[in-house]
């Protein structure tokens, strides 16, 4: 794996890490909870945590345990996968990921899941931001159902050779001065193709919603598609109306390629010059980086996002009732998730840490990106994560979500008229959250 330019901090953060495993290892004694003393746990994930070295390590400080991953690319893929195997009771890993958009309707249901502070849980809350921590405990307080992983602060990454190519300035602070705002953002971009045939400014419309919905609920009401007691208010809530407006001007000027995030289209296109864009959250530098390949590596680097701040992204690890191995699979999510683990994961793909003491430590702090041009990493998505506000998503989310995203991809492939596209979400939005 990649080290990034962070060296120095890299050895000092593995020893610590090694000293972290060392301990969770002593923790486990010998009751493993196999039969032949050999455990075998299961983690489902999507898109990229960053979690394949920490399996390694986590391995080989506890010989009788073996860690199998599951991965689904895409979000939307994996949704109802979890769904079937949460209600069934059979089929999900012995840890599973818990994306912000799905987390609500778990919350739910803590009955499906083991409770965390059986499992030393309540000495972890001093590990994590308050309200990320706080996202994962029931209404009553009673039951930890999920640990925080990352936060997703928003920057914009851009092709600097493509810009090269239209005449637009290169470097990083120069790019961020070209776009304070959504409109200059679409402006810029209307310049772009206007010299770079064959380009489109951005990937699709759904990193753009995502992007704006959440940044608009953030400095406005705290809730998108539905407001805390659950009602859907898609087609009242003004930072829902502003987001989905944003994003249809750049449908209307055919400003993107229509694709959605990390699906097989959208890999194949980083290999060539599709787009010049990506809203990015820090997850995001991860899968760009593996489906770019040798082909973008020094071609991207990262300015910041258009109207300041704001959130896309971020998630929990729980452990399913179903599980045979509650006691060893609450101790590796709890090392997964370990201020240590949060650093490692940070180092691998880039997800931001919901740990403070994570987010702090030089080799988060003063991290570069070699593949990103060298982008100071720690220093522009610690930047914004000051600024990071959580928003209420209601447990029908992700249903909502999709719907009204498809909708935008059809006014950008003519099947939706733009005049019509507004009435058609809410027609979409309605029928996504029966």
């Amino acid at each position: 794996m990649r080290v990034n330019g962070r060296n120095g901090p890299r050895f000092a953060a593995a020893a610590a890490l090694a000293a972290l495993v060392a301990a969770t290892a002593a923790a486990c004694g010998g009751d493993d909870g196999g039969s032949d003393g050999k455990v075998t746990l299961t983690v489902d994930v999507f898109g990229e945590f960053g979690y394949e070295q920490l399996y390694k390590q986590y391995e080989a400080s506890h010989p009788g345990v073996t860690i199998k991953q599951r991965k689904v690319s895409v979000l939307d893929d994996y949704k109802p996968r979890l769904q079937q195997w949460i209600a069934t009771g059979s089929g999900a890993g012995d840890v599973v990921a818990l994306e912000e958009g799905i987390l609500p309707l778990y919350m739910q249901q803590p009955g499906k899941f083991v409770n965390l502070f059986d499992y030393n849980g309540r000495s972890l809350e001093g590990n994590f931001l308050p309200w990320k921590w706080q996202m994962g405990v029931t209404a009553d307080g009673r039951q930890l159902v999920g640990l925080g992983t990352d936060i997703s602060p928003l920057a914009m990454c851009y092709r600097k050779d493509l810009f090269k190519k239209a005449g637009l300035p290169t470097d990083r602070a120069e790019v961020s001065k070209l776009w304070p705002t959504w409109d200059a953002f679409l402006q810029t971009g209307q310049k772009f193709q206007g010299k770079v045939s064959g380009t489109k400014w951005l990937d699709g419309p759904t990193a753009v919603l995502r992007a704006t919905v959440l940044q608009e609920a953030g400095k406005g009401p705290g809730y998108s598609y539905f407001d805390k007691s659950n009602k859907l208010v898609f087609d009242s809530n003004p930072a829902v109306k502003t987001a989905f407006d944003t994003t249809l001007k750049f449908e209307q000027n055919k400003l993107t390629s229509d694709f959605q995030v990390f699906t097989p289209p959208w890999q194949t296109a980083l290999k060539r010059d599709t787009f010049a864009t990506v809203p990015c959250p820090g997850w995001m530098l991860g899968g760009l980086e593996e489906f770019s390949g040798d082909y973008g590596k020094g071609k991207w680097d990262i300015a910041s996002i258009p109207g300041g701040g704001g959130s896309w992204g971020g998630s929990w690890l729980a452990v399913p009732k179903q599980t045979k191995h509650p006691k060893e699979a609450a101790e590796l999510a709890e090392f997964l998730t370990s201020p240590q683990g949060q650093i490692g994961a940070f180092k691998d793909k880039n997800t931001f840490p919901s740990s403070p003491q994570a987010e702090q430590d030089p080799a988060v702090a003063n991290s570069t990106n070699a593949y990103f041009s060298g982008a100071p990493t720690g220093q522009i998505f610690g930047d914004m994560a000051a600024a990071v506000k959580p928003v209420y998503l209601g447990p029908k989310n992700e249903d909502v979500r999709a719907a009204v995203e498809n909708v935008l991809i059809s006014v950008g492939q003519g099947r939706v008229k733009p005049a019509d596209a507004w009435g058609k979400a809410i027609e979409a939005a309605q029928k996504a959250a029966r």
